[in-house]
């Protein structure tokens, strides 16, 4: 018992370093920081139910964890109504191009779906990832007449298009470009009364990570392309920064990151930003699936000047990723 507990110990030693190196090779252990808390905890109960002082290796470690990456459960209770004028209300969703993760062939078209739930919510502000514009028809989003988007064709085939969508005048836009994939940024200075803010949609590289892709690819194979996903999606992040140190302007960062927040990407693009779900959310707040595992892989982060008041996290079972919704106040 002892030998597993200095395992599960030091792997979550090695994750608690992940966010301060560049070793992509390591990254993949971030992905499992809830478990192993979960079995230190365990650990720490089973020596001291026998009164052993092997109990002090799993507190330790757990103590540095809490201090070197943060919690991954929330405890501001569930959000209510916002009135205050002074708010700008949010939502990041990952559409899957309109596409239901539920028809391999691709042939059910989500977009009356998703536009009914969007609208319902009524957001001033909204993000999409993989954005297919073509199943936008009609009056749908009506009521967001100033959009950003990011659009375009790579080797014959759509890139992973953005969009975000604005009941605010947006001033100005522009795209951030990462190297050799599908995926990449946009951003809007939107006018909110006295103020400009700058709003930026990510996608970043995906894992590509399905089950079947464990039964037709070599493990070998499977981690080489694995580690280089992680490498790209640091690169990416790098790019996001020092994106973000040029705005003249505060900024409100999200999208899908596909990574946790205890990974290099997740720490690289924070920065000094303030977490939406850690300031105002509650509970575990998934929003991706993986063979029923939950992870929290899509954000929105905030400048500081800015106080989130509520954070939602939605259960609507239609694209493989889940919306979220975070208001904030901007002080005048």
């Amino acid at each position: 018992m002892l030998f597993l507990n200095v395992i599960v110990a030091f792997s979550l030693f090695l994750a608690c370093i992940v966010p301060y190196t560049s070793i992509a090779s390591l990254a993949f252990i971030s992905l499992t920081v809830p478990a192993l808390v979960i079995v230190n905890m365990l650990f720490f109960l089973y020596w001291l139910v026998g009164k052993k002082i092997y109990l002090l290796l799993s507190f330790a470690i757990l103590v540095f964890g809490y201090f070197t990456l943060g919690s991954f459960i929330a405890f501001n209770g569930r959000s209510n109504s916002i009135s205050d004028p002074n708010t700008i209300s949010l939502l990041s969703y990952n559409a899957l191009g309109f596409h239901s993760k539920y028809h391999g062939d691709w042939a059910n078209i989500t977009s009356p779906e998703v536009i009914k739930f969007v609208e319902g919510e009524n957001p001033d502000i909204i993000y999409f990832q993989e954005f297919e514009p073509h199943n936008v028809k009609g009056d749908m989003l009506k009521n967001y007449p100033f959009k950003a988007n990011k659009f375009e064709i790579k080797n014959g085939e759509s890139s992973k298009n953005l969009a975000i969508f604005s009941k605010f005048k947006i001033i100005s836009n522009g795209e951030l470009d990462f190297p050799n994939t599908f995926n990449g940024g946009v951003y809007a200075d939107i006018v909110f009364k006295k103020d400009t803010i700058r709003f930026y949609n990510l996608h970043l590289e995906s894992l590509s990570i399905r089950p079947n892709y464990f039964k037709r690819e070599r493990s070998d194979k499977l981690f080489v392309r694995l580690r280089d996903s992680f490498d790209k999606q640091e690169r990416q992040s790098n790019i996001v920064r020092e994106h973000i140190k040029t705005s003249p302007y505060p900024v409100i960062v999200g999208g899908d990151f596909n990574n946790t927040q205890f990974s290099k990407v997740y720490f690289n693009i924070k920065g000094d930003l303030n977490d939406s779900f850690l300031e105002s959310g509650h509970g575990y707040g998934e929003t991706i699936k993986f063979w029923k595992f939950p992870f929290r892989i899509d954000m929105i982060l905030g400048d500081p000047s800015f106080t989130f008041l509520s954070h939602n996290n939605y259960k609507i079972n239609i694209s493989d990723h889940e919306p979220i919704m975070a208001t904030f106040k901007v002080s005048q």
